[in-house]
């Protein structure tokens, strides 16, 4: 049975069938990206939404997503094309673009001060294929491209995509296995490699969403700025990091929004280690 090689997942798939993703399927023997092009979400948005703070601050980009998620994330605040039932419903009602329409849309938006596009929204790398294959054409065209992502993917997979790619913005959730492994079924070391790796290839900036009582110490913001920390001085990068204040949302309304407080002490300690720290959402 063919096994999907994009996440630590190793799906074995069903001709037919669709991975635990519910973007990738099976077709002649072959694990090929069942959302290949199919969109949900379009918008034309300010750049330090993605967020990005340090890579062409003040421009507009043309913000894409299609649906489906290798995580679980149970404070999701895209559930309804991620990993919500209403999300898997996406595979026969999502519209086709191929990426010769995406970058015609995008050069149409430049006027706006559109610089590029944004692969964003669901986890754009269950797709990689369409992120590389557009993102490639957009640089023909001399636009930029940026990719926001959880980071839940192989390096064979960064090794395709990071050519094309000007910029990323990657969650890095919290810095413990049990977050990862207990709270949203992920894999932390995959998400460190993939860090790593991206640091090398573009520029890079992270963000931590802060969750009372599950990431929220102070020992863990001084391990993962550290750890950031380390990449700067190892690649000669500045890799900056956006703490931001989490809200109630799909299945975790029972926890209150992260005091405001919270959210200035990890920024200062985070400063501990880094130079470039913001404060996001509150």
């Amino acid at each position: 049975m063919p096994i999907c090689d994009v996440c630590f997942r190793q799906c074995k798939i069903e001709e037919g069938q669709t991975g635990f993703c519910g973007g990738r399927t099976c077709r002649n023997g072959q694990i090929v990206a069942a959302n290949y092009g199919k969109l949900t979400s379009f918008a034309l948005d300010p750049i330090e939404k993605k967020p990005l703070k340090m890579f062409m601050p003040g421009s507009m980009i043309l913000s894409l997503g299609s649906y489906g998620c290798n995580l679980r994330c149970p404070f999701c605040q895209n559930s309804s094309i991620s990993w919500s039932q209403k999300a898997f419903e996406f595979k026969e009602r999502a519209n086709y673009y191929d990426p010769e329409e995406i970058v015609n849309i995008a050069l149409g938006l430049r006027s706006r001060g559109n610089i590029g596009i944004a692969f964003t929204y669901n986890e754009p790398l269950i797709g990689y294929e369409f992120v590389r294959d557009t993102a490639k054409l957009a640089k023909e065209s001399g636009l930029q491209n940026v990719l926001v992502t959880n980071g839940t993917a192989s390096q064979k997979v960064l090794a395709e995509i990071s050519p094309y790619i000007d910029a990323m913005n990657i969650d890095l959730k919290a810095f413990t296995d049990h977050f990862y492994c207990d709270f949203i079924g992920g894999d932390f070391q995959m998400v460190k490699d993939f860090i790593t790796g991206a640091v090398q290839s573009c520029h890079v900036e992270l963000t931590t969403l802060i969750i009372p009582s599950e990431n929220d110490s102070e020992q863990e913001m001084r391990e993962l700025s550290a750890w950031i920390a380390s990449l700067e001085i190892l690649f000669n990068k500045r890799i900056p990091l956006h703490i931001t204040r989490f809200f109630p949302a799909f299945k975790l309304t029972d926890k209150k929004p992260t005091p405001v407080n919270t959210i200035l002490r990890l920024v200062e300690v985070a400063k501990e280690n880094l130079e470039y720290v913001f404060p996001g959402n509150i």
